[in-house]
């Protein structure tokens, strides 16, 4: 009898967990920005499209290009992928300036990666260099330091050609974005009861959410346009509902990044 109790409790908490921490992208890797704008041309230069193939299927994510040589996106969007077009300079979602084709021997999934708590979803993407345009630039990193403000308060802005609605069936045409505000990671977890100091959180007041932007996408400071976020995860019951959106946290990871890239601010 003590073992059946046990083996119930074990699976609730399980089911509990799996709905608090599905990937926004599910099995689809097509994260949305519900209730979000048009880009203007040249407005997220740094704004990189990913359109990945795996041994059965292909998907869509978003990531950040950080310099000549390197993107950076989402590590449950490249974990099991062979191939990533990546497309850059795009505002259509089709039309980009510059497209590469990479193989995963270019692919660097963060090693301490866990997909059941989608802890550390982070991976860089080699890519061949680059020319700087006004259509293609990096976003800026956050300096390496001792320690880190929280972010708490601050207005940052997602950016990502997912799905604009739950009851939308494509993706977006055209690049759009989202102004939100950053929130306690105490309040997130109200909600994720896994959120770490490795995450960052921020409200969807008024159904205006990323539900993982385009995952793997950017988060950028509004007042500087440092990126300070990798869109992970957020409530599976849908995007516009409340829930908060959770992201990788940057300057957890900055020391990483610079030995895989020798990238730093």
């Amino acid at each position: 009898m003590k073992f059946i109790i046990c083996l119930a409790l074990i699976l609730a908490v399980a089911e509990y967990e799996r709905a608090l921490y599905v990937p926004v992208v599910s099995e689809k890797f097509d994260g949305r920005i519900t209730n979000g704008k048009d880009a203007a041309p040249n407005q997220f230069p740094y704004q990189v499209g990913l359109l990945l193939t795996t041994a059965s299927r292909t998907s869509w994510c978003g990531g950040s290009l950080i310099g000549k040589n390197w993107v950076l996106t989402g590590a449950h969007c490249t974990e099991t992928a062979n191939f990533v077009q990546v497309y850059l300079g795009a505002i259509v979602r089709t039309s980009p300036a510059v497209s590469y084709n990479i193989s995963k021997s270019d692919i660097i999934v963060y090693p301490g990666w866990i997909k059941k708590t989608t802890k550390n979803d982070i991976s860089l993407i080699r890519i061949p260099t680059v020319n700087y345009t006004a259509a293609i630039q990096p976003v800026a990193l956050p300096k390496i330091a001792s320690s880190y403000p929280t972010y708490n308060g601050e207005s940052v802005i997602a950016s990502g050609w997912g799905r604009t609605s739950d009851t939308s069936t494509s993706a977006a045409s055209k690049l759009q974005y989202a102004t939100m505000t950053v929130i306690s990671n105490a309040q997130c977890k109200k909600s994720y009861e896994g959120i770490s100091a490795s995450n960052i959180c921020t409200a969807t007041t008024g159904g205006i959410s990323t539900c993982s932007g385009d995952s793997g996408g950017p988060l950028v400071l509004a007042s500087s346009k440092v990126l300070v976020g990798v869109t992970s995860f957020s409530s599976n019951e849908g995007c516009s509902l409340g829930y908060p959106a959770a992201f990788t946290r940057l300057t957890s990871y900055l020391d990483w990044i610079e030995q895989e890239t020798g990238i730093s601010a």
